[in-house]
């Protein structure tokens, strides 16, 4: 088995380190030596590993999908349209991904998304890619999958938006009822 080097080692805490201190913050208004401190390293290597802050915040912002993306195909279950669709809900408030650090550094990849055309180019991805995903799931189950698609995907956004103001710890269990209420009334 190959020797895991330094590099991938610290890299990988970096971008935890970041997305926990923009988590904490409620912002990007964080500097690369607060990320770096969080990591365990210097304001040197954190710029060594990335180049900028920006690159660091373009690589939390990688992670978080990938772990949405491995959560996903992890709960499919190659069923039916409605296991999938399910799959596909539940992964999105899975406790690695509804997590408060977790929301709040996704809800500030929005705002990061209006200026930096690497962030917008992957929240454009991440945005065809629920949608395709849900509009394949839904197309056996109702006549109009696009609009329930569309609405799914702006309520998942209203729900991390309001588990992110909202005091305390977050609910993925609740927040999936908020989806799942309204997804009942729609095949309905």
């Amino acid at each position: 088995m190959p020797k895991l080097g330094a590099e991938p080692i610290r890299k990988a805490a970096l971008i935890n380190a970041a997305i926990a201190e923009i988590g904490r913050a409620g912002s990007l208004d964080v500097t690369v030596a607060q990320i770096a401190r969080a990591a365990g390293m210097s304001p040197a290597l954190a710029h060594h590993y990335f180049g900028s802050k920006e690159q660091i915040f373009l690589a939390a912002m990688r992670h978080i999908l990938a772990t949405y993306g491995k959560s996903v195909r992890a709960a499919l279950p190659g069923q039916g349209p409605r296991a999938r669709l399910d799959a596909i809900l539940t992964a999105s408030f899975a406790p690695q991904n509804f997590q408060r650090e977790v929301i709040s550094a996704w809800l500030n990849f929005y705002a990061l998304a209006l200026l930096n055309n690497q962030a917008a180019r992957l929240l454009r991805v991440y945005h065809r890619r629920l949608r395709s995903n849900l509009i394949v799931a839904l197309r056996p189950l109702t006549d109009h999958p696009t609009n329930i698609a569309d609405t799914l995907g702006a309520l998942i956004d209203g729900v991390y938006l309001r588990a992110v103001l909202t005091p305390g710890p977050t609910d993925g269990a609740a927040a999936l009822n908020i989806i799942n209420d309204y997804l009942e009334e729609a095949l309905a």
